[in-house]
């Protein structure tokens, strides 16, 4: 029962506790008692780095702090420094033309040793000029190809982005083996977003000021993870993930912690890397308790709007609560990315 109440005050940090917490308390008992039980780090040890308000550049410090610390534990600062000087090698396999963009299969290194494919489209009939890019992430169960159809859960996001006059690329990310005995399965997948971010850039027609990306399930925690590491990123839509990592410790796939993650952060702690750039979060009403449910968004969002309000953003975090259920939600994604990032020169 001490871990089981420990778990509840932990959730109810917001301005809003009064209202949230009978919410809260109606969803958790289900999930988060058994799971208080299989977390094995004493929890005060857990989160020691949560954002609490202060003013902008304390806020700023913080986050160049869980940045850093949150790069060691990916294992992924030598790649950082290093990438710059690996050439990317893009070779392009195939061209296709669709109503008002090119497709294009393509190839680039993302290590030296490590080649991958990608989707790209470039707009069609829109004059020449810089265009806004969007990486867009698909979740488990997926691949680079889904984020572009429209029988899927993701409702062929990408394909509407490109035929908006965006750029777009996606990669796959749903490997659950790691290439490289040195290095985390989350820091390989966030390295090869990382290197479409840099295959964006050497892409003539793009705007390297106006790249955002966007994905549901694992691609909204990609998109998150991208976001607050990567700060060319302008505008972040992460669709079907916004939850607490107590909740994702029962009866979800595991591949999203690693060691010393836990004890520093909780997801609205990563989100929070992202301000105050804009961030726009989507659940859907019909998510069941025990998935990504939207009592616990609006308790994560509580929690990321924080340090957006310090750091003089708060229009820039939004969180949409659309109708549907584990899916991406076209409007909002569509005019979020309009309002941020634009779309023809």
């Amino acid at each position: 029962m001490k871990h089981f109440f420990i778990l509840i005050c932990l959730l109810l940090v917001s301005s809003t506790r009064s209202t949230q917490a009978n919410d809260v308390q109606k969803v958790l008992p289900r999930f988060l008692i058994s799971a208080s039980s299989e977390v094995k780090q004493d929890r005060k040890e857990i989160r020691r780095l949560e954002y609490s308000p202060r003013d902008y550049d304390a806020a700023t410090a913080w986050q160049k702090q869980v940045r850093a610390e949150l790069v060691e534990l990916l294992l992924l600062k030598g790649s950082l420094a290093d990438r710059e000087q690996w050439d990317l090698g893009v070779k392009v396999l195939s061209t296709t033309e669709q109503p008002g963009y090119l497709l294009r299969e393509v190839t680039f290194n993302s290590t030296p040793n490590q080649r991958i494919n990608a989707l790209v489209t470039l707009p069609l009939g829109l004059g020449t000029g810089l265009f806004p890019a969007v990486v867009c992430i698909h979740g488990h169960s997926s691949n680079r190809r889904s984020v572009y159809e429209s029988d899927t859960i993701y409702h062929g996001f990408a394909a509407r982005l490109a035929a908006m006059g965006m750029v777009t690329v996606a990669v796959d990310v749903g490997q659950h083996e790691v290439r490289n005995p040195d290095t985390t399965l989350m820091g390989e997948r966030l390295f090869d977003l990382i290197r479409c971010v840099d295959y964006l850039e050497s892409i003539p027609e793009v705007d390297p000021k106006r790249i955002g990306c966007a994905g549901l399930s694992l691609g909204g925690e990609m998109a998150m993870w991208l976001g607050a590491v990567d700060l060319r990123i302008r505008a972040v839509v992460s669709a079907g993930f916004l939850t607490v990592m107590d909740q994702l410790e029962q009866n979800h796939c595991l591949c999203w912690k690693f060691d010393g993650l836990r004890e520093r952060v909780d997801f609205a702690d990563i989100y929070a890397l992202i301000a105050p750039r804009a961030l726009l979060c989507q659940i859907g009403e019909q998510e069941p308790p025990s998935q990504f449910n939207k009592v616990l968004a609006k308790q994560a969002f509580s929690e990321i709007y924080r340090i957006y309000a310090d750091k003089d953003a708060p229009k820039k975090a939004r969180l949409h609560i659309h109708p549907g259920g584990h899916e991406m939600h076209l409007p909002t994604l569509s005019s979020f990315l309009l309002e941020i990032l634009g779309t023809s020169p």
